[in-house]
C-alpha cells in the first residue's frame, strides 16, 4: 500500500492525549519539546545527525484526510476529530544540521508550537530521526575503516522496502558513494550501482551443466568490459580465469561475495596480475560491517558492499533519542524518573574547537541565556532555523552540504574518537544551565 499522507505513521497514544488536552487550557499553552538522545548506543564514540530533511518533508503531509478520519473517529470524540480534520503544524523548528555530529544531551531539534500542535508530532520525529541516524551512525564507522577506498550500499533486500529508501539516503550522507536503491536514486539523486548476482550465473546451466563463461559473456556484451563480474558462484580461481578470457585485461573489476575475504583478495590480485588485468578491480561483500572492513585495510581490497549489517539493528543501534517536553508558557519542566531523566528549559548549543578544528566539547545552555565563553576556543552554533510558522526555511541544506559536513567533522573529532574500541564519548558536553 502507498502512504502519501503521514498522519497514521504514528501512535496511538499520541491522539488520545490531543484529545483529553483539548478539554483543558493546556491544549493551547505554548511548548517547547527538544529531541536529544540521552546516551550513545554501547561502543559507539559519536552520533550522526540524519533524518532532518526527511522529516521536514513529511511534515508537509502530516494531514489528516477522509481516510484518516475515518480510523481516528472510531475512538476520538467529535470535536478532536474536527481539530483533526484542520491540522496544520504552525509553530516553529530549529535543529542541527544533516551530517553535523551529536552527543549525549545535544538538542538534536526544538519543537515550538502550542501543546497539542507539537505532543502530536513525537512519533513521526523520532521514527525518522532515531532510524536515519542510526545508519548514517553506522555509516560513518565504516567510512572511516575504509579510508579512501569507495563502499557500496546495498542493503534493500534485508529491511523494510521503505527503509530501504532512506537507509540508502543516510549512508550517502555518510560518505558512502552509491546505492543499489534505485528508489534513492529517484527520490534523493544518490547514485545507483551494481551488476549482477549468483542467480544470473546459475541461470546458463544447460544439459551439459552450468555455463560460466557464457553468462560472463552475456553481462559483458549488455553492459560493457567495464562492468564487474561475480567470480565465485562456482570455483573462484577458475571464475577469475573466465571472467578475463570473456572481457579481456580490460575488466572493471571482479567480486567476491563469501569465503575467507582477506586470503581470497590476496590470491585474486596475484591472479588477475599475472593475467595482465593489472587495472582490473576488485569489489568484496557479504555482510561487512567496520570491523570486517578494518580488517581487510591491508588487503588490495578496491570497493566494499555492505548490507546487512549497516540496515539491521545489530549493526546500526537505534540512536535512541527522545522527545520531551522542556517548557510550558517560557516555565521550565523536566521529568526526574530514574535514570530518564531530563534537563528543563529551551537550550541551545555551540561546540567548542581549538584554532586547529580538534572539538574540544560541546557546551549547552539556556535559549534565553547569554553564549557562553570557553576561554578563547572557537565557538560555532549548532542549531538552525528549519521552519517558521510551519512552513520550511529554505533554503535547507542539501545532501551535498551533509556529506562535506560529517566529513568535516569526523576530522575535527580527537585521533581517539575515530577508535572502533569501546570508550566515553569522543567529546564532553558540559551544561550551562544556572
Amino acid at each position: 500500500m502507498s502512504i502519501d499522507n503521514t498522519a497514521l505513521l504514528t501512535d496511538h497514544y499520541e491522539l488520545t492525549m490531543v484529545a483529553a488536552a483539548l478539554r483543558q487550557p493546556v491544549a493551547h499553552r505554548r511548548c517547547v519539546f527538544e529531541v536529544f538522545a540521552r546516551r550513545l548506543p554501547d561502543g559507539r564514540r559519536y552520533g550522526v545527525v540524519a533524518g532532518t530533511g526527511r522529516l521536514i518533508d513529511e511534515l508537509a503531509h502530516f494531514r489528516f484526510g477522509d481516510d484518516e478520519i475515518a480510523v481516528v473517529e472510531k475512538f476520538l470524540d467529535p470535536d478532536t476529530v474536527e481539530w483533526l480534520r484542520d491540522y496544520r503544524f504552525s509553530g516553529d523548528i530549529d535543529g542541527y544540521r544533516e551530517g553535523e555530529l551529536y552527543f549525549p544531551g545535544s538538542p538534536i531539534l526544538t519543537v515550538r508550537a502550542t501543546f497539542a500542535e507539537a505532543v502530536l508530532l513525537e512519533t513521526l520525529v523520532l521514527s525518522i530521526l532515531n532510524h536515519d541516524s542510526a545508519i548514517a551512525s553506522a555509516a560513518a564507522r565504516m567510512v572511516s575503516a575504509a579510508g579512501s577506498r569507495p563502499i557500496i550500499e546495498m542493503g534493500s533486500r534485508r529491511t523494510h522496502e521503505r527503509a530501504a529508501v532512506a537507509s540508502a539516503r543516510a549512508a550517502y550522507i555518510a560518505g558512502l558513494s552509491a546505492t543499489s536503491n534505485l528508489e534513492a536514486n529517484r527520490r534523493f539523486g544518490v547514485p545507483s550501482a551494481g551488476t549482477a548476482a549468483h542467480a544470473f550465473t546459475l541461470g546458463f546451466t544447460g544439459p551439459d551443466g552450468p555455463d560460466e563463461k557464457a553468462a560472463f559473456a552475456a553481462q559483458v556484451e549488455a553492459l560493457g568490459v567495464g562492468t564487474t563480474l561475480l567470480v565465485d558462484t562456482y570455483d573462484i580461481t577458475r571464475g577469475v580465469q573466465n571472467a578475463i578470457e570473456v572481457a579481456g585485461t580490460g575488466l572493471g573489476a571482479v567480486r567476491i561475495d563469501s569465503g575467507d575475504l582477506g586470503v581470497l583478495a590476496r590470491k585474486v590480485r596475484e591472479q588477475l596480475d599475472a593475467l595482465g588485468a593489472t587495472k582490473t578491480k576488485i569489489v568484496v561483500s557479504g555482510d561487512l560491517d567496520e570491523y570486517a572492513i578494518a580488517s581487510l585495510r591491508a588487503e588490495p581490497v578496491d570497493i566494499y558492499g555492505v548490507g546487512t549489517s549497516l540496515v539491521t539493528g545489530s549493526g546500526a543501534p537505534t540512536a535512541g533519542m527522545v522527545y520531551k517536553l522542556v517548557e510550558v508558557d517560557g516555565m521550565p519542566v523536566a521529568k526526574r524518573s530514574s535514570h530518564k531523566e531530563s534537563r528543563g528549559g529551551a537550550k541551545a548549543a555551540v561546540r567548542a574547537a581549538r584554532s586547529s578544528g580538534t572539538i574540544v566539547e560541546e557546551i549547552v545552555y539556556r535559549a534565553d541565556g547569554p553564549r557562553p565563553d570557553a576561554d578563547g576556543l572557537q565557538l560555532r552554533d549548532l542549531q538552525i532555523p528549519l521552519v517558521r510558522g510551519g512552513e520550511p526555511v529554505e533554503p535547507l541544506p542539501t545532501l551535498s552540504d551533509a556529506r562535506e559536513r560529517l566529513a568535516a567533522g569526523l576530522v575535527s573529532l580527537p585521533w581517539e574518537g575515530l577508535g572502533l574500541s569501546h570508550g566515553d564519548p569522543a567529546v564532553p558536553t558540559r551544561y550551562v544551565l544556572d
